[in-house]
């Protein structure tokens, strides 16, 4: 007589990429493209329970997902301790998923490497096991790791320079028109405002010469007086004129964040300004962490549970930010009501959350859940519903995959200098720094 398979054993995972529409969102290396690649997860115990997890859907990482999925069929959904070396020795660190040093156009993220793909492949497959546990334990995550400190999470509002529609029609088209000055960049951060009670606002630079959006975060004070506001250049500016607009907006901005690209060039600009320095670039591994912080780099991590492998190991980066005294903060991409849930959740635990949190939520009109997540006075509640409180949309899934099957794979692998191509054929990434 055989024993019975174990409740929290995994009996199935299934592994469902999709495409998401983006609006034409500019950064520093081009435009998102009319749609983006997110990988959802459902993972399913003997027990019958449905775990769900979303990360990053390009090629690399479902390369890399798939043999993983395969591996943790029969382990327990509380079996997290062993995931990381599991991972590893599944996906190894093969030269073919790192593309070398390249940038990494997905997340502006710093240099792709393999275990920066692994971890966010993980991280999805973490967030459908505690998913599941708590599912079939009647608890919410937060409970599972540890328990919440608050009830609300703050949210600020994301910012871009954007186009009123993606080159050649192509894709969704939303009704937010253009921003490509400071009032327009004032009037997108007014809805939000209005419509989601934001009252933080981090605007995406790198995009325009510097004197511009100096001039948009000039305009953002004059209509928000008071509030905290914050520039992201994504490493496009040399030490000198980081700290050029540092000193320029030094009155009025909460952080500059990843201003120069670098541990060595933010470490040069954070000597020379009073303005604390962000990073989501240049700290996005454990190992990236001592030089940093020996350096006095950055005085916000931005974390990301997708970067760093899990809610589990985003508890424990806090944990050392506060132990060096170094503030915390969350970064976001792309992503849907998955991954804004499991933010929340994680969120809701560490002590140390210093700053409003980043989310691109309000950008996707499209979503895989029965409900949207509401975001109300710029904050979302932490509810006490098991698991991440979420309920998958099935056919809104099989939607967005279906929409995934029709690509004919120019789309599977998210290019923001191939989307801006489509506009200017001589478009090439700008070398760093750029300004």
């Amino acid at each position: 007589m055989t024993d019975a398979p174990h409740p929290l054993a995994i009996a199935e995972i299934r592994l469902t990429p999709i495409l998401v529409a983006d609006p034409p969102l500019l950064n520093t290396q081009g435009v998102h493209q009319p749609y983006t690649p997110r990988l959802i997860i459902e993972l399913v115990t003997e027990g019958g329970v449905t775990g769900l997890g979303e990360t990053y859907g390009d090629t690399g990482y479902l390369d890399l997902a798939r043999p993983l999925a395969a591996a943790l069929i029969g382990r327990r959904v509380t079996d997290l301790n062993g995931l990381p070396a599991l991972a590893a020795e599944v996906c190894g660190d093969s030269p073919d998923a790192t593309g070398g040093d390249a940038v990494h156009a997905g997340g502006l993220r710093g240099v792709r490497t393999a275990e920066k793909l692994r971890l966010s492949v993980l991280s999805g497959f973490e967030v459908a096991c505690l998913d599941a546990w708590g599912r079939a334990a009647g608890l919410p995550v937060h409970a599972l790791l540890g328990g919440k400190l608050r009830d609300r999470v703050e949210y600020g509002a994301y910012l871009f320079h954007r186009w009123a529609e993606h080159p050649g029609g192509r894709g969704e088209r939303d009704d937010w028109g253009a921003a490509l000055d400071p009032a327009g960049v004032v009037a997108q951060a007014r809805r939000f405002a209005d419509t989601y009670g934001f009252t933080s606002f981090k605007l995406k630079g790198g995009v325009f010469e510097p004197a511009r959006e100096v001039a948009a975060i000039r305009a953002l004070a004059a209509a928000f007086p008071g509030r905290p506001l914050r520039l992201d250049p994504n490493g496009a500016w040399s030490t000198a004129t980081s700290l050029r607009v540092a000193d320029e907006l030094a009155d009025v901005l909460e952080y500059l964040e990843d201003p120069a690209g670098g541990t060595a060039r933010m470490a040069e600009v954070a000597a020379g300004t009073r303005v604390p320095l962000a990073t989501n670039m240049c700290v996005t591994t454990f190992d990236e962490i001592a030089e940093a912080f020996r350096r006095r780099a950055v005085q916000v991590v931005l974390c990301d549970h997708h970067y760093w492998g899990g809610l589990r190991a985003t508890r424990e980066l806090a944990a050392v930010c506060r132990t060096f005294g170094v503030g915390l903060s969350m970064h976001s991409n792309t992503h849907l009501g998955i991954s804004l849930a499991a933010m929340t959740q994680v969120a809701a635990t560490v002590p140390n959350l210093h700053h409003a949190c980043d989310t691109h939520y309000p950008w996707q009109a499209e979503d895989v859940l029965t409900e949207r997540i509401a975001i109300r006075d710029g904050q979302v509640d932490v509810g006490d519903a098991p698991g991440l409180g979420v309920t998958l949309d099935r056919d809104r899934l099989a939607a967005l995959h279906r929409r995934w099957l029709a690509d004919d794979g120019g789309l599977r692998d998210r290019d923001d200098a191939a989307a801006m191509r489509c506009a200017d054929p001589d478009w090439t990434v700008p070398a760093v720094p750029r300004w």
